[in-house]
């Protein structure tokens, strides 16, 4: 019985150590993810509006309408970690220009969606989801478009009871996995605390989710990034819902609905060449067009990247 007890206080004692002090550090600045939104032209930003989420908080978004025309459908755009709305501005007017209504979403944790960097539970973020389309009366076809790890999210929607939501699917450059094929060794644009994840991620499975608002990630971004609404860093619970879950692999497999993929060759975060094996490995022939010459930020700026982004949004609404 001591034995026991011996063994159960020093996993006990790992656990609060690994929790109390194995957080993730502040890495510098990345500015090849920065550095390109400095040269976008922001003064033609649709002002915030919001919607309720389930739990009563009202959570932002931003609308752009097509000009002088019909919708001819709509485009959901959700960003990349630590982003917001503004972000999708360029991409969001090329779909409005070419027709479609756009909405740019501030994820909850992000922009003005509070609160900053964590959500109250795994799965909310699906729920705000849901709650969008049925606050907007989305113009169909429509479509859910996902940007880097708002793309991993867009994969895991897709992947979900939720997904006839949307009637097509594009990931632009997502976030698989840290051990899919695509993932770099190396990852310059975010710190993990790896200890405080196994540890919380070991209680959570235990039904114990007292600790999920505290912060495991943290991302290369400089103070005036952070002063300007960037966010710095991620709850467990908000890195673990704005992702696929573990188990890839399956959610890839659970999708039916029409999807594409475009990304860029050079790639900073990404080994996008892998990205079309991913899929193909689990079934999915889904078209998966890599861009010359365009690297992760500028395949939501670069002119012939939203072009083309605009394009597979017209061919998937096609189907």
């Amino acid at each position: 019985m001591k034995f026991m007890i011996t063994v159960f206080s020093l996993i006990a004692l790992i656990l609060v150590l690994a929790i109390v002090f194995g957080g993730p550090t502040s890495p510098p600045e990345l500015p090849s993810i920065s550095k390109p939104f400095q040269s976008v032209d922001f003064s033609d930003l649709p002002e915030l509006k919001t919607y309720p989420a389930k739990d009563g908080v009202k959570l932002a978004y931003r609308h752009y309408e097509p000009v002088d025309v019909p919708p001819k459908g709509s485009v959901v755009l959700i960003h990349g970690s630590s982003a917001s709305s503004s972000s999708m501005h360029v991409l969001a007017k090329a779909f409005a220009k070419s027709g479609f209504s756009a909405y740019a979403l501030d994820v909850r944790g992000h922009g003005a969606s509070p609160p900053k960097g964590t959500i109250k539970y795994i799965g909310q973020l699906e729920d705000d989801l849901e709650a969008f389309t049925q606050a907007v009366s989305l113009e169909k076809p429509s479509t859910l478009v996902g940007f880097s790890s708002g793309g991993g999210f867009a994969l895991r929607f897709a992947a979900s009871d939720h997904q006839a939501l949307f009637q097509s699917y594009l990931f632009m450059s997502p976030f698989i996995h840290q051990n899919a094929p695509n993932a770099r060794p190396a990852d310059d644009w975010v710190n993990i605390g790896v200890p405080r994840i196994v540890a919380i991620s070991i209680l959570n499975s235990a039904g114990v989710t007292a600790f999920n608002d505290l912060p495991v990630t943290s991302f290369a971004l400089d103070p005036a990034a952070v002063k300007k609404g960037l966010t710095p860093e991620y709850s467990y619970a908000l890195a673990t819902n704005f992702r696929m879950p573990m188990d890839y692999k399956a959610s890839i497999r659970n999708i039916n609905q029409s999807c594409a993929v475009l990304a860029g060759i050079n790639d900073e975060l990404f080994q996008t060449d892998k990205l079309e094996e991913i899929f193909r490995d689990e079934g999915k022939d889904w078209p998966v067009t890599l861009l010359p010459g365009i690297g992760h930020i500028s395949l939501t700026l670069n002119t012939n990247a939203v072009s083309a982004a605009v394009e597979k949004v017209n061919q998937l609404q096609a189907r």
